[in-house]
């Protein structure tokens, strides 16, 4: 007699990884399965829908758009009949949706890729992006005698020609690197087969004694920390008179995919010494980015395990070191998702930038994806002139052993366990005595603030917690001035971040104004600036922003 399949079968060969392991990469299928079996509430929630479907029907329906949906501003969603009812009808199934998935009550990694799942789907299927369902597109269409649907059928041929279909985010040409982005003066005078260390020009009478080297991700170039005059923590730092480098990644190609951590890790340090050396001090101080936090907190790791102390603090912006606290990217975090990625990047020899960047784009894809839809092929206007976008189109390579080491890193929680190994030494956070500075952003969609927060539990030294008000980018390209920004600051402490957000002392501005404060006591007494850029073992070699950075 044949075995009777029954869910919970199902239920477990989908968490072995057996179904739908190879075509469902990213294993979205495979969480939508574990819904389906888990969810119990779906037939009453569909019943759910369709009271509510008929409310909506004779115009008695409380349903409405949050007011921050820019999706249905337009006053027909409100005004007119049909649109409204619409609108309602779309908004009642989505939420319909989500309430399915959340009553699956799976553990977090799984319940973040299907709500990833669902809302791919119920954002692609609003009203919206379709041409006789936006008001907005029929309106326009209207009042330029159909030229903006020309304006989008070229916009739309132009995207498929020229950037795999995907609507463009940033006007193409708008942004130059080294004409108005990336324009702060400085030479390269250091550069190894890795990376380039940038060094800058002093803009003030006196400069700290310590330098300050930034480490941004190998994923992503490093100007958006230099930005247009005016948008750049690297302007702003030295005309604070500090010491500034910054190390500028390669971008690599597949002749490079043995590069891992250790090479990354080797190549920091060398850049550590040669600003070391220029400035003459005997210790740097850090900062460092996103990703580029791996790599500091793997650097200081090995640092303080073979007793050298050459960091003398560091700070990490939106950077996450505790792989076991729920966000949103740790929804990739499942075994089979990481041995399918890494497949993938060993197969090609690197991680595609591109790839990664529709893979961001496609975790807010009503603001960073349809948005652009909308704006560029249904109203047929041009895509936007914004530096941060122009940067983000700018996107880099991942050598395959560095991607498998951070996925490795990810999986495996390794710097909370205490189990990563870097150039030959066992790297333990609590070693890290140094003053430390961490900046989270409390919108931040990729890295969430309070994952960002124990960062400050597993390093050994006294930390100052930042909490901004922004999100990812926005957090750090933040250059005082902006009325809206705030941010919350205080030590970190051992009772978690709710308890420390409840005591932190509440501030108007940048955090970058905070950060400074912070730095200028950490970073030795001032003195004349030296008379040129780099040194006689560190001669200049050629302008900022390099070479490296340059490369596509």
């Amino acid at each position: 007699m044949s075995k009777v399949f029954s869910p919970q079968d199902f239920e477990e060969a989908v968490e072995s990884g057996e179904v739908l392991a190879r075509a469902d990469s990213l294993g979205l299928l495979g969480a939508l399965a574990k819904v389906a079996v888990r969810s119990r509430n779906a037939p009453r929630r569909m019943a759910d829908l369709g009271v509510e479907l008929g409310k909506i029907t004779v115009g008695r329906s409380g349903v409405r758009p949050e007011p921050k949906d820019w999706r249905f501003a337009n006053r027909a969603w409100s005004e007119n009949p049909a649109f409204r009812r619409l609108a309602q009808g779309y908004l009642a199934w989505a939420q319909v949706v989500d309430r399915i998935v959340a009553d699956a009550d799976l553990d977090w990694r799984t319940t973040e890729r299907a709500q990833f799942a669902t809302r791919l789907m119920t954002s692609a299927l609003s009203p919206t992006n379709f041409l006789p369902l936006n008001p907005d597109a029929l309106e326009r269409a209207w009042e330029t005698g159909g030229k903006s649907l020309l304006r989008g059928l070229r916009n739309i041929g132009r995207d498929i020609r020229h950037n795999s279909g995907v609507p463009r985010s940033v006007k193409p040409g708008a942004f130059t690197v080294g004409k108005n982005l990336a324009v702060t003066p400085g030479a390269v005078v250091y550069r190894n087969e890795v990376c380039e260390l940038i060094q800058y020009s002093p803009q003030t009478p006196a400069v700290y004694s310590l330098p300050v080297v930034l480490i941004p991700p190998q994923i992503n170039k490093f100007y958006f920390m230099d930005m247009a005059p005016g948008r750049s923590l690297v302007e702003y730092a030295v005309r604070q008179g500090f010491q500034v480098f910054v190390v500028s990644w390669r971008n690599p190609t597949a002749e490079h995919h043995d590069w891992d951590l250790d090479k990354y890790a080797g190549a920091a340090i060398e850049a550590l010494r040669a600003a070391q050396e220029i400035t003459g001090s005997d210790r740097v101080n850090t900062i460092a980015l996103c990703a580029g936090g791996i790599t500091t907190a793997a650097v200081i790791g090995h640092l303080a395990a073979i007793g050298d102390p050459l960091v003398h603090s560091a700070t990490f912006a939106v950077t996450l070191l505790d792989f076991s606290e729920p966000t949103m990217i740790g929804m990739f975090g499942s075994a089979s998702v990481v041995r399918n990625a890494i497949r993938s990047s060993e197969r090609a020899g690197v991680l595609d930038g591109n790839a990664t960047r529709l893979l961001f784009a496609l975790l807010r894809p009503n603001e960073l994806l349809w948005n652009y839809w909308v704006s560029n092929n249904l109203l047929g206007e041009d895509p936007p002139t914004f530096d941060v976008l122009a940067w983000n189109a700018d996107s880099t390579r991942l050598p395959a052993s560095l991607h498998a080491d951070f996925l490795d890193i990810f999986r495996n929680d390794s710097f909370s366990a205490g189990t990563l190994k870097t150039l030959g030494t066992t790297v333990e956070l609590a070693q890290v005595k140094c003053d430390n500075f961490v900046v989270a952003a409390s919108n931040d969609h990729l890295t969430a603030w309070r994952a960002c927060y124990s960062t400050t539990r597993l390093l050994g030294g006294p930390s100052e917690f930042t909490l901004s008000s922004s999100g990812h980018i926005q957090s750090l390209v933040n250059p005082p001035g902006n009325p809206k920004m705030t941010y919350a600051s205080g030590p970190a402490t051992g009772t978690g971040p709710d308890k420390w957000l409840a005591g932190a002392v509440q501030h108007q501005g940048s955090w970058w104004e905070r950060w400074a404060g912070w730095l200028a006591p950490r970073s030795g007494d001032q003195r004349a600036p030296a008379t040129g850029l780099g040194s006689k073992e560190h001669p200049p070699i050629e302008p900022a922003p390099g070479l490296y950075v340059m490369e596509r």
